[in-house]
């Protein structure tokens, strides 16, 4: 239970107090935490919204803890849900949405907090991110035992807003993928029709497992990895040496490839892989790639959309 001082409504002027929306206030702390800030902000949202309401969209896939798209907190605005007949609420910075519950269905509490069900946290987000960002949400809440595919094939069975890619992100999801940038490749390599293994064991002469291959193409024994910016920190770097020894001495080959090559060289790398596999590039694998990852929040493109569509909600744009 959090002892921090209550969130209040009306018109302050004071520097004690800090403003969270109109007439929406939280007093200052000496030493305050960003996440601890943030949930501040949420008890104060709650003070706005009716009893109904819960916190959803990337607001409750963020207090789930699951691994987010690379969005900036400063410009997305709090999403909520309020169940019908209750109105939506409109505040600048909050987005509010309604739909229909059981008059018995209780909210998941986080952080002490009431949050929508995890399935339809993410049918929120549907209605806002791409295809490629709502794979790495789902993932991370089936990985994290949140909701369960049965949930998600019961809520892309109606007809409401964003089911259709719901649908489509569970249909790709692979729940023992470790990290989002993990499943940007895997999915980089389906686009490229190269069959892959999640987290394949890696096994020495004797038959023992001495380690896991994020991806090894199906039927042979080459590895494909991400290899990110943490991977040359001192002492990731010293592991990953004796893992790339150990494979050496077991003649597994491995590659690995960085967030700017898929983006920015995909077509070097498709080249590179169909060389490997002795076959032929086909310009039908590097289109579809390109138009998955075009609108995601991973291209300055997809960014720039996601910014523009929530900039009357954070006040940048004023609603006429």
């Amino acid at each position: 239970m959090s002892t921090d001082p209550a969130p209040v409504r009306g018109n302050i002027r004071s520097p004690r107090f800090r403003r969270v929306s109109h007439g929406l206030f939280v007093p200052v702390l000496e030493a305050p935490d960003e996440r601890r800030e943030w949930l501040r902000d949420l008890g104060a949202w709650l003070l706005v919204l009716p009893g109904s309401g819960r916190f959803t969209g990337l607001t409750g896939a963020r207090l789930a803890g699951w691994q987010l798209p690379p969005v900036s907190r400063d410009w997305v605005p709090v999403f909520a849900a309020v169940a019908a007949p209750d109105p939506t609420v409109r505040r600048v910075g909050l987005v509010t949405s309604q739909h229909r519950r059981a008059k018995d269905d209780q909210p998941w509490m986080l952080e002490g907090l009431p949050v929508d069900h995890p399935a339809e946290v993410l049918l929120r987000c549907a209605r806002d991110l791409d295809l490629l960002d709502l794979v790495v949400l789902v993932e991370s809440a089936l990985r994290k035992r949140h909701v369960t595919r049965q949930a998600l094939d019961a809520i892309t069975a109606t007809r409401r807003p964003g089911v259709r890619l719901l649908r489509q992100a569970v249909a790709l999801a692979e729940p023992a993928s470790e990290s989002p940038m993990e499943t940007l490749l895997r999915l980089f390599l389906w686009c490229a029709d190269v069959p892959v293994l999640v987290q394949s064991p890696i096994l020495n002469t004797d038959g023992r497992e001495v380690g896991r291959a994020d991806l090894r193409v199906r039927g042979t024994d080459l590895i494909l990895e991400y290899d990110g910016g943490v991977h040359r920190e001192p002492a990731q770097q010293a592991a990953d040496l004796r893992r790339e020894r150990l494979l050496a001495d077991l003649a597994l080959p491995r590659r690995a490839y960085t967030l700017p090559e898929l983006l920015d060289r995909p077509v070097v790398v498709m080249a590179e892989l169909d060389r490997l596999l002795g076959r032929t590039t086909h310009l039908r694998r590097l289109q579809l790639w390109r138009s998955l990852v075009a609108h995601s929040a991973y291209t300055p493109a997809g960014r720039a959309r996601l910014r523009s569509r929530w900039a009357v909600a954070m006040g940048a744009i004023a609603r006429w």
